[in-house]
């Protein structure tokens, strides 16, 4: 089965965080109290995707293994129906996700980059691998994007998933719509919680 036949069947896209919808990178500034605060990149690109996949019919999250507070507001900004932070066994968050949205595992597409997320990967009816995906996720992957995580990644794996299933266009003049409100308060987020 083709990447794109498989890209027909989603209705749930999921995304890991830090090396999909970041660089990887992650920097921890000291505060006053000797704590660090920790903050991350993150591309407008893939922002503006989440907003035409929601408008596409998909439902969208994400699940990492860290837990930080500017994942927690930059997913509030996007307004992510799923967040799971702190899960070192992705597939707990995956199977509440199947049970809260009646969606099965042919239904769902997971974007990852490290090894940690090639048990949701090999189960997946569409697996993604960054660019900057380590060699196994790559070898695991239905599809690999054509940007790195951090880049531009989450958009082409949601323009991927629009373009199979036929709607990206039609997605894409539903945002510029100017009357079109869902559109109108997408990705509209101030980086507050």
């Amino acid at each position: 089965m083709t990447a794109e036949s498989r890209a027909k069947n989603i209705k749930v896209l999921i995304f890991d965080v830090d090396g999909v919808l970041t660089d990887g990178q992650i920097f921890v500034i000291p505060n006053a109290e000797g704590r660090g605060i920790e903050a991350k990149g993150f591309a407008a690109h893939d922002g503006l995707g989440i907003s035409l996949g929601r408008l596409g019919g998909l439902r969208i999250g994400i699940i990492t293994k860290r837990s930080s507070q500017t994942v927690a507001i930059r997913a509030n900004d996007l307004k992510l129906e799923f967040v799971y932070q702190g899960q070192a066994h992705k597939m707990n968050a995956i199977n509440d996700i199947l049970a809260k949205t009646g969606a099965t595992l042919d239904q769902l597409a997971y974007v990852g980059d490290d090894i940690v997320d090639l048990p949701v990967m090999r189960q997946s009816g569409l697996s993604i691998a960054t660019a900057n995906a380590r060699k196994e996720v790559k070898a695991a992957a239905h599809y690999v994007t054509p940007n790195p995580g951090g880049f531009g990644a989450g958009r082409d794996a949601i323009d991927f998933i629009l373009t199979a299933q036929g709607t990206l266009e039609k997605v894409i003049e539903q945002y510029l719509d100017e009357s079109n409100e869902a559109a109108a308060t997408s990705d509209v987020g101030q980086g507050n919680m």
